[in-house]
């Protein structure tokens, strides 16, 4: 027989779906891993600034590329809600290279930056006790779209410059919880 007349033998059926099922299993743990990691690793040293919201009519709490940073309320460190991986694709969270880096508070912050070890190499910025988020939905800097949103056990709010106690005092518009951010 030839090699152009050589015929080749496809798995077994039942083997093909299993390999397929383990190698997107084993694709997805290395992408959150490399996606953690790439968020460590760009934030070594991260300031945490303010801002003014001509939306929100106030000062408030951003990172150092002025993007709104968030809270989820009831979140604390020790109760922790954004766990799931839809959750932390939505709300990515304010990370450093390491416990031991020292996050900075711009002009207008007021409260502690301490930082919150997440899981294996998952270093998380708080401000006054709260666990510091970006929205996917902000695709600017100034945007608040996550204020209000409703959605993984609580609610999201921007941070007051002035005061890390509590959420902004805003009227909310119409609280949704969303899908998918957008332009995903």
């Amino acid at each position: 027989m030839s090699k152009s007349q050589e015929t080749h033998v496809a798995p077994s059926p039942r083997r093909l779906p299993v390999r397929r099922i383990a190698a997107a299993i084993a694709g997805l743990s290395l992408a959150l891993a490399a996606s953690f990691a790439t968020l460590a690793l760009a934030s070594g040293s991260v300031t945490v600034t303010s801002a003014a919201n001509s939306t929100l009519g106030q000062q408030i709490v951003v990172d150092a590329q002025g993007r709104t940073l968030y809270a989820l309320r009831p979140e604390t460190a020790h109760h922790l809600l954004c766990k799931s991986r839809e959750c932390l694709t939505l709300w990515r969270p304010l990370m450093v290279h390491s416990a031991s880096t020292k996050p900075k508070a711009g002009p207008g912050v007021h409260g502690r930056l301490t930082i919150l070890h997440r899981g294996k190499r998952v270093f998380q910025v708080m401000l006054g006790g709260l666990p510091l988020y970006r929205y996917a939905g902000d695709s600017a800097k100034g945007e608040a779209n996550g204020q209000h949103i409703h959605s993984f056990g609580g609610t999201w709010h921007v941070l007051s410059a002035a005061s890390t106690t509590g959420p902004t005092p805003t009227t909310p518009t119409t609280p949704t919880t969303p899908t998918s951010p957008p332009g995903y």
